[in-house]
């Protein structure tokens, strides 16, 4: 049940996101960029292992460091869809720079 619960969260913030991003996609993008995800997935790990500071610093020091792969992700989505580029192609470039930065990302944090 409690893992419904955190699938229903996560499910309704996604949800919401996308339903706001039809009507305001500048909000709708602030929204998705704000840490409800991170929040979440903080509040799930602390219930699930309450005191468990060192969890809990070294998911806040994957999160910090993952902002530079997730910046370089949507930089190239923007640049390409203002080319006017297909989605197809614009998600697989910009998911290609994403993997390359989290390839990094994985390295210099192991």
């Amino acid at each position: 049940m409690q893992l419904f619960v955190k699938a229903m969260a996560s499910l309704a913030v996604i949800v919401a996101c996308s339903q706001i991003g039809k009507r305001y996609p500048t909000l709708g993008g602030l929204i998705a960029t704000m840490p409800l995800i991170s929040l979440l997935v903080l509040l799930w790990l602390w219930s699930d292992q309450p005191g468990d500071y060192r969890l809990m610093t070294e998911y806040t020091k994957g999160v910090l460091w993952g902002i530079i792969p997730t910046i370089l992700f949507f930089v190239v989505a923007h640049l390409l869809f203002r080319r006017h580029l297909p989605l197809s192609l614009v998600l697989a470039a910009s998911f290609g720079v994403w993997l390359a930065g989290a390839a990094v990302h994985h390295y210099f944090l192991r």
